[in-house]
């Protein structure tokens, strides 16, 4: 074979490789979940934590995305801020941000709690990534006061920030045993299978805008 045939040859051959080779494969949308425990998916299966039910219900509906699950059990907003950085890498298109509820049964300061948000909604907003705010409530033990101070508060962060709202974490979970495990507080299988089917609106919103770029 003459070098002009074998240099064709080999360009042939490597443009089939390059043709076939998974880098050149649209990369997909990159979500990271950044919670806590309800996050993690304390007392159940990796498979049914948040994020891998979530991923799961829009690949039933036809939306490849990567959830990212970075939660940790027991983190604070406080915590979150701590490590958000690594939690929160740079090739991140959007994050699902859940944190509240630990700080709310600790009784930690709203001012407290309200600060570290407001850092971790800003640090997001400066590096351009869309955010789904998830609220939470307090027990209705820590006061009248203190409950409806900590539910006012996601809606007004959100707006500050632009992001995009979901009320309650928990709604149409919290209190119902039939879908919380022993300890009444985290959800069992059924229980995240509830909050996927409520949230995925949102969360199919908080993808298009990660697609626009905005």
């Amino acid at each position: 074979m003459t070098p002009l045939r074998i240099s064709v040859f080999a360009a042939a051959a490597f443009g089939l490789v390059f043709a076939a080779s998974p880098a050149s494969a649209e990369r997909l949308l990159k979500i990271v979940a950044f919670g806590d425990s309800l996050t993690a998916g304390y007392g159940v299966a990796a498979s049914d934590a948040f994020p891998a039910k979530l991923q799961q219900a829009l690949a039933g509906k036809g939306i490849k995305v990567d959830i990212v699950n970075a939660g940790v059990s027991g983190d604070t907003t406080s915590g979150g801020l701590a490590r958000l950085d690594w939690s929160v890498p740079a090739d991140t298109d959007a994050v699902i941000l859940e944190l509240g509820a630990n700080d709310a049964m600790r009784g930690i300061d709203l001012a407290i709690t309200r600060k570290a948000l407001d850092e971790i909604l800003q640090r997001l907003k400066q590096r351009g990534i869309p955010v789904l705010l998830c609220g939470m409530y307090a027990p209705p033990n820590m006061g009248d006061e203190f409950v409806q101070a900590y539910r006012d508060m996601y809606p007004a962060l959100a707006q500050r920030y632009g992001a995009i709202l979901y009320p309650f974490f928990l709604d149409q979970v919290a209190t119902k045993p039939e879908l919380n495990q022993a300890d009444g507080i985290h959800p069992n299988g059924k229980g995240v299978d509830r909050i996927v089917e409520d949230i995925l609106p949102k969360v199919e919103e908080l993808i298009a805008k990660a697609k626009a770029g905005s």
